[in-house]
């Protein structure tokens, strides 16, 4: 009989290290320091390694820990949290508040609320522009983007935009916010720098959603009511290519590792994969019932989608595009957020009122990109808070004299955090995380080739 118990125990921890992700704990927010219903938006903060959660009662925002998955602090804020964003730069998480029209900005260390600021009716979505400080917040009635000065904490610029501003998304390499217009069938697009408008891309029916492709420079669009993704070009902000998807996409989310876009399609109940340098459709995934947000873990290569009438999560591996497994969550899952030190995901279940924490199995395991063609070169190693980078041979690039023409350093979101040089480079004030390290090696073309590989950095 202890035999059998043996072997019984033994089988089920095989069976949790093969499925690589499992519930680690679900976190009832309606018992938490006073408390919260129906969450519907996450962001992470990878200087304090806190998670904040805000939704539509209770009127504050929730600070998880990341190392403990313990509430540590409840931030009184306005009335249905509809947005959180973090900044990097003065480690603030920033509020949207949707019924009071006001931004309640919470400082990172403290994890107390420093000021509100009055934007308009209806915040409904932030995006963090970390070259110039600033922070964009789409005001929904009043089809406007609000421009919050990251130092001073104050409006500094309203841009007009296209009816209904739903969406919005950062192009750190042309230094443009783009904000999709779901009224107007348009994507406003915006000067980083000056706060104008600079361009406008006419897209079909009712844009919900944008991500941003930093190898090919690229921004997604995802038309709700035409079941197509359009693809918008970085520098020229004219649409490159058009791609039907399934049913109502809804949902974008990008994969650095094999240059993917993922679309959930919210009544298709699929997630459609794009080719990020062919803009072609590439696979559809079968999901659950309505999927409503993507999650992409650059830690293990694997996709999260959030089906939000079922209460469970379709986790999809980014290379081959199969189904690994679902887990169940509470009811409702509606948005995610990652942890890169833990290796954890976070999802807030609305109906549930909780937050189911994931883990992966295979923390530690390094990925690798898939092979380049100019063949293998020394992966970059973090040690003691300096990055090494290393130096390729010219037996890789034939006809060429020189290896590297430059490299960079990218956060998850493709800004880049600072240049590097091969050797030593000192990282020890960039906040732990994941990163990429961009190789730019000289090619047939003027741009030559990209090699990116993943890096991790702790405290």
């Amino acid at each position: 009989m202890n035999v059998r118990i043996v072997l019984c125990a033994v089988l089920c921890v095989l069976c949790a290290v093969s499925s690589g992700q499992w519930l680690e704990t679900t976190i009832d927010l309606r018992d938490s320091l006073g408390g919260m219903s129906s969450p519907r938006c996450l962001t992470y903060n990878g200087t304090n390694n806190t998670i904040y959660v805000g939704g539509d009662s209770g009127n504050c925002v929730l600070a998880i820990d990341g190392a403990t998955n313990q509430v540590i602090a409840r931030i009184p804020a306005d009335t249905r949290v509809s947005a959180l964003c973090y900044n990097p730069t003065n480690n603030k998480v920033y509020c949207a508040n949707y019924v009071d029209g006001s931004v309640t900005v919470i400082d990172g260390a403290s994890n107390r609320a420093v000021t509100t600021i009055r934007v308009g009716r209806t915040p409904i979505d932030f995006c963090c522009n970390p070259t110039n400080n600033k922070v964009y917040c789409a005001v929904w009635y009043d089809s406007s983007v609000i421009v919050i000065d990251g130092a001073g904490d104050s409006v500094i610029a309203t841009v007009a935009t296209g009816y209904g501003p739903f969406s919005l998304c950062y192009n750190p390499q042309n230094n443009k916010v783009y904000c999709a217009n779901v009224w107007s069938d348009s994507v406003t697009i915006i000067d980083g720098a000056r706060d104008s408008v600079i361009g406008s891309a006419i897209v079909d029916e009712s844009p919900s959603a944008l991500c941003y492709n930093f190898q090919n420079d690229l921004i997604y669009c995802a038309s709700f009511g035409a079941n197509t993704v359009f693809v918008i070009d970085g520098e020229s902000n004219r649409i490159v290519s058009v791609v039907v998807v399934d049913d109502a996409p809804f949902g974008l989310c990008y994969n650095p590792h094999d240059n993917k876009v993922y679309c959930a399609n919210y009544t298709g109940n699929s997630v459609t994969v794009i080719d990020g340098a062919s803009s072609q459709r590439i696979a559809t995934i079968a999901v659950g019932d309505y999927p409503f947000a993507l999650c992409y873990n650059p830690s293990n290569n694997k996709v999260y989608c959030a089906n939000s009438w079922d209460d469970y999560v379709t986790v999809i591996d980014g290379t081959t595009n199969r189904t690994l497994r679902t887990v169940t969550v509470g009811s409702g899952p509606w948005d995610f957020c990652h942890n890169p030190i833990q290796n954890r995901i976070y999802v807030a279940s609305f109906y549930a009122s909780t937050v189911a924490v994931l883990r992966d199995s295979m923390v530690g395991t390094e990925e690798r990109s898939k092979p380049q063609a100019l063949g293998s070169m020394p992966e970059p190693t973090v040690v003691r808070g300096v990055l090494y980078v290393g130096l390729g041979t010219r037996s890789e690039l034939p006809g060429r004299n020189s290896v590297m023409s430059r490299a960079a350093l990218l956060d998850i979101s493709g800004r880049r955090v600072m240049e590097l040089q091969v050797g030593a480079n000192d990282v020890s004030r960039v906040a732990p995380g994941v990163y990429f390290v961009r190789e730019r090696v000289p090619g047939a073309g003027d741009q030559g080739s990209a090699i990116i590989r993943k890096v991790v950095i702790t405290r």
